[in-house]
């Protein structure tokens, strides 16, 4: 393929058409709460063609410190939104998406809902169920309950959608949400 299908090979192309991207998505994804540099190490990793970059690489890219992009890597591995690989024959890493990253992304939140759900039964009971504040919280974590219900059906089915048509990307097959 030639650069014009590729934009991120020729740096000028890179600065003009891909780069005003990761920033739009980055900004939306810090409107969100993510952390701003993560925002942008997560959005240039998505916009690049193998979505694997080096440190060296996404510095460039984002035109930032290799120290910012350390922390950001570092936030992102956290919450299993990227991993860290070797390349082969170096001591260099390349820090890579994880496969169906949003399907990954939302079946890991089944646990900070869990302890979110507990915090908020406890913090219901300790306000009363009588009061508007106790009210507020069991309200919220009626929703919370409700949205881990549903949760597990909209994955299923997203499942399914991405495995009647292809499995995404180059065929692959998304990974199984984890026991």
């Amino acid at each position: 393929m030639t650069a014009q299908h590729h934009p991120e090979r020729r740096p000028e192309d890179y600065d003009a058409r891909v780069s005003p991207f990761v920033e739009r998505f980055a900004a939306d994804l810090t409107e969100a709460g993510m952390q701003r540099m993560a925002a942008r190490v997560f959005a240039c990793l998505l916009a690049s063609e193998q979505g694997a970059l080096s440190s060296a690489e996404l510095s460039e890219r984002l035109r930032c410190s290799p120290a910012a992009v350390s922390g950001a890597v570092r936030y992102l591995s956290q919450v299993h939104m990227i991993s860290r690989e070797r390349e082969p024959g170096s001591r260099r890493e390349r820090y890579r998406l994880h496969q169906d990253i949003w399907y990954e992304t939302f079946t890991n939140r089944d646990a900070f809902l869990d302890r979110w759900t507990a915090t908020l039964r406890s913090g219901s009971e300790a306000l009363g169920p009588d009061t508007e504040a106790g009210r507020r919280v069991r309200e919220t974590t009626e929703f919370f309950d409700y949205l881990k219900g549903e949760l597990g059906g909209l994955l299923e089915r997203w499942r399914a959608q991405r495995d009647a048509t292809g499995g995404g990307p180059g065929g692959a097959e998304p990974p199984r949400a984890r026991d």
